[in-house]
């Protein structure tokens, strides 16, 4: 064994030793490989799909593409240093993949030939693209933009320094077309051409002789006015654009959503669809009369919690038909396409496939051997199919066949965790406060014994639209395999307002957060303890957004627990309501603002029962967090403070709302390790391991 093999195998074993008991490091178990995103090429051969690994090195998940061709072992097929490949396409004509990646220029695109060689750069825009789709043809490619500072833009700051006003402070996205013949242009060998005066830094890769350079194709505009384009699709005869039409990039702009039709040659746009509330396009049909739209309709703002409404809009008579009715769950577009029209929705902790009846409506669905159905690619011209898909025993994996037969099994994620101790996941289901039926993920150590109780650790998802699965290595903040070697129970509970389970149950929180959703943790442990399973002198509670709510107010509102951990929660709705970025959230799970009904703000906050609190409280922030302002975070430790509550509060430099770096992701597992450990098993507190 060389030397850097020895000392990573010595800091894994002590690591493994500081976890007292665990078998699987918290590092590997974060360094997980992960496959994602499958696209199946048009003529049915070819097979990209995105890996996703661990870069300890730079602080950062990295996402290549790998491929498989003609059935053979897959290959990797992009390297790019200290950043990700992804957004692959396929030309039409299948020989090359395209796809967007940061190679130290900001986000351009790229070539590579599915025959191997390098990849060549198609774009060199000073502030790089946002997104890009081929026509059918391949001889065009319609790119999104940011627009650039302005002069006035530039001039306002040089005068008077940054500031910012609230609401106003973005850029529009807009369309490009690029002419774009890769047949004259991606040649073995070949390098882009560049002006010397203009970019000495690539002056190496300028070559003499048209046959041995090629200049980069300059995009011309497609779209402009005071509005973003987010979201866009070639009509299949490749004369129209279909795209989302909103008032600006931020994250509440969905809610002046248009469906815009744009003519390429013209540049006219004409206004298709243009309800009250935003207006989603999904796919067009194959023949190009219509298209998949998604909208609510009405005059209010999107409902969270409501199913989403699918709809078929007919160009040539202007008129909407709703589709998929009978599915009591959000419903997305998978793919419309020689085979037929393909929607996806969640039942319980099953994700399923349907097809649609164009006629009707109604759905039926696709008998597939998965549990979970995450995506789905369809071959253009032949009748092959690519597929990311689970059980819940295992890890997502990538599959690939003929349509309506057995597909191939192309990765063996799974294989990862061959030899691992992992949990035994049970879905069970018990009855809340008011009899509503509550369903939950239990998990037990293989070894399990009817006869002892064991400690509990409650998990609680976010969303509140999430819903927790059963997962053999599920990763975030909190390390739930090893808590389970250690000898514990965990419970991830699907409470009240969790997706998978119908509108009802998705609106049974509504002007009742926290409230009906303690009522569903508690029962939860009540159920567990009925069946003599869990030793509830040794419980804990915790969650990251929602969940991180919910904890927080558990912490605030029972006294059942040894220690709770808040992960950038909730703790007051009128400081969240103030500061977040999704107000319209709270006013519809409120059905009010805080101005004209302090007392559901109150009843359903954290902090009004704070001088009942008496449970160690762990917790965590993003310093950043938009979503969940850290006011929220730094109000609720006040309170523990002054209380005299054992309680910490860790602020994760530079992040937002998720922890979505290793290393960092890394502390705030230690950190919950460590006060769990402590509150609930009574061990001594441990040091983070420095080596």
């Amino acid at each position: 064994m060389n030397r850097i093999l020895f000392m990573l195998a010595l800091l894994s074993s002590t690591a493994v030793q500081a976890q007292k008991g665990a078998t699987v490091s918290f590092e590997k178990w974060l360094s997980l490989k992960q496959v994602s995103s499958p696209l199946i090429s048009p003529d049915g051969r070819t097979l990209v799909y995105t890996v996703n690994t661990t870069d300890w090195a730079n602080n950062a998940y990295d996402a290549e593409l790998w491929m498989s061709r003609d059935g053979e072992a897959a290959v990797q097929l992009t390297r790019t240093a200290k950043g990700s490949s992804f957004a692959a396409r396929f030309t039409p004509d299948s020989r090359f993949v395209s796809f967007l990646a940061d190679r130290g220029d900001k986000t351009q695109l790229f070539i590579i030939s599915v025959s191997g060689g390098e990849a060549l750069p198609v774009t060199k825009e000073e502030d790089g693209i946002n997104a890009y789709e081929w026509n059918l043809a391949g001889t065009q490619i319609v790119l999104s933009k940011t627009e650039p500072d302005s002069k006035q833009d530039k001039t306002l700051k040089d005068r008077y320094g940054a500031f910012g006003v609230e609401g106003e402070e973005y850029k529009h996205r807009h369309l490009w077309l690029l002419n774009f013949n890769y047949d004259s242009i991606v040649l073995a060998g070949q390098l882009p051409c560049y002006d010397s005066k203009k970019d000495s830094t690539q002056k190496d890769s300028v070559t003499t002789g048209k046959k041995d350079c090629f200049t980069l194709p300059v995009p011309k505009r497609l779209t402009e006015g005071n509005f973003t384009v987010s979201n866009f699709a070639w009509s299949p005869d490749g004369k129209q654009v279909l795209l989302n039409k909103v008032a600006n990039p931020l994250i509440l702009s969905g809610i002046t959503s248009d469906i815009a039709l744009l003519t390429v040659d013209t540049k006219k746009m004409e206004t298709l669809v243009s309800n009250p509330t935003g207006d989603f396009l999904n796919r067009w049909s194959p023949d190009g009369r219509s298209f998949t739209y998604e909208s609510s309709l009405n005059d209010s703002i999107s409902e969270y919690y409501k199913n989403n409404r699918v709809f078929i809009y007919d160009i040539a008579t202007k008129t909407s038909r709703e589709i998929a009715t009978d599915i009591d769950e959000y419903r997305s577009v998978m793919g419309w396409n020689q085979h037929g029209l393909f929607v996806a929705a969640q039942e319980k902790t099953r994700n399923k496939l349907y097809t649609v009846d164009i006629k009707t409506g109604k759905t039926q669905l696709v008998t597939l051997p998965y549990d979970l159905i995450n995506n789905i690619s369809f071959s253009r011209n032949t009748d092959k199919i690519a597929l990311s898909a689970r059980n819940h025993t295992g890890l997502s994996e990538i599959y690939m066949g003929s349509f309506k037969q057995p597909l191939k099994k192309v990765t063996n994620s799974t294989g990862q965790i061959t030899g691992w101790n992992t949990p035994v996941n049970e879905i069970i289901q018990w009855k809340s406060k008011d009899s509503t039926v509550i369903e939950g993920i239990l998990l037990k150590p293989a070894n399990y014994n009817a006869q002892k109780k064991y400690p509990l650790l409650v998990v609680i998802h976010g969303g509140p639209t999430g819903t927790d699965l059963p997962d053999p290595a599920a990763i975030y903040v909190y390390p739930l395999m090893q808590w389970v070697e250690k000898g514990a129970l965990v419970l991830r509970v699907n409470y009240r307002g969790s997706a998978g389970y119908g509108e009802k149950f998705r609106s049974l929180n509504v002007r009742n957060l926290g409230v009906g959703d303690m009522w569903d943790v508690v029962s939860g442990i009540d159920y567990l303890n009925s069946k003599g399973m869990i030793d509830t002198s040794k419980m804990g509670a915790m969650g990251w957004s929602q969940g991180g709510y919910i904890s927080a107010f558990l912490t605030t509102n029972t006294h059942i627990f040894k220690a709770i951990s808040v992960g950038a929660g909730i703790s007051n709705w009128v400081t969240y309501y103030v500061n977040t970025d999704i107000t319209p959230f709270t006013r519809q799970y409120l059905q009010n603002t805080p101005w004209n009904d302090m007392d559901i703000y109150l009843k359903t906050s954290p902090m009004t029962n704070i001088n009942q609190a008496t449970t160690p409280t762990l917790i965590q922030h993003g310093e950043f967090d938009k979503r969940v302002p850290i006011p929220n975070a730094y109000e609720l430790y006040r309170g523990l403070q002054d209380r005299k509550v054992p309680s910490r509060l860790i602020v994760y430099k530079g992040f937002g709302h998720g922890i979505n770096k290793p290393k960092e992701r890394l502390a705030a597992i230690w950190h919950n390790w460590q006060w769990f450990n402590k509150y609930v098993f009574g061990d001594k507190e441990e040091a983070i391991p420095t080596e």
